[in-house]
């Protein structure tokens, strides 16, 4: 096992035992993240689900109200009148074939992608290489879609993706260091709301089981998954 860094060490000195707050969680991650970069800030909710089976799969999107702080090249496999569409509304690359030579040679330059409808023909035989880096466009993330220029916008606006791993554990992007505590706080909110409302009808017992917050270099901070949020200054079960 690797040794942790002085800097690791004395954070953990600094995190209280048990749970704390949303609000005060974010103050903490903050307060102990001390890299000299602008760290992103997670939470990863630990969800009593089953992810083997197939009625207790977890996945889908979610948009940060303050952003994710994370600026996001959208690439779009659309022609014609959709193409025009997503030029406008901002898309970083758009086109079909040059973009399928261009994955296939390799240089995936792109950190989301959306895709029209009449585009899935060509687009699916990218499976093998978009799939496993989270990239192949997908109807029920809204990403393969005729409004591309609404699909552009959510991502670039900071809509992330969530999904339950193996181990049902949902792994999320909050935001950045930078962000206020405040800011994070509310982006937390939405998050939860979005696994509290998503949850599988099929799953018993308790649903979350605990929730953990950390920046990249941190150590990870325990938030009390009674209170959904209290970044107004009041709590909300």
């Amino acid at each position: 096992m690797a040794k942790k860094s002085k800097k690791y060490e004395e954070a953990l000195k600094v995190i209280p035992e048990g749970e704390v707050s949303p609000l005060e969680a974010m103050k903490l991650v903050k307060e102990i993240s001390t890299a000299n970069f602008d760290e992103t800030v997670t939470a990863d909710f630990r969800l009593g689900i089953d992810t083997r089976q197939a009625d207790q799969q977890l996945r889908g999107t979610v948009s940060l109200p303050n952003g994710s702080g994370k600026t996001v090249r959208v690439a779009v496999f659309a022609e014609g009148e959709a193409a025009k569409a997503a030029e406008e509304a901002g898309a970083d690359i758009v086109g079909t074939d040059e973009i399928m030579e261009q994955i296939n040679a390799g240089n995936i330059d792109f950190d989301a992608a959306v895709a029209t409808p009449d585009q899935m023909g060509k687009v699916g035989r990218l499976g093998k290489v978009l799939g496993p880096r989270g990239l192949m466009p997908n109807p029920k993330l809204g990403t393969v879609t005729n409004d591309v220029a609404k699909a552009i916008s959510e991502l670039k606006g900071g809509r992330v993706e969530y999904r339950a791993d193996r181990y049902g554990i949902c792994h999320v992007i909050l935001g950045k260091k930078s962000f206020t505590p405040e800011a994070l706080a509310q982006n937390y909110g939405a998050v939860y709301d979005e696994i509290l409302r998503q949850k599988p009808a099929a799953a018993k017992g308790k649903y979350v089981k605990s929730i953990t917050a950390s920046s990249t270099m941190s150590p990870g901070v325990s938030i009390d998954p009674a209170v959904q949020r209290n970044y107004d200054g009041g709590a909300e079960e």
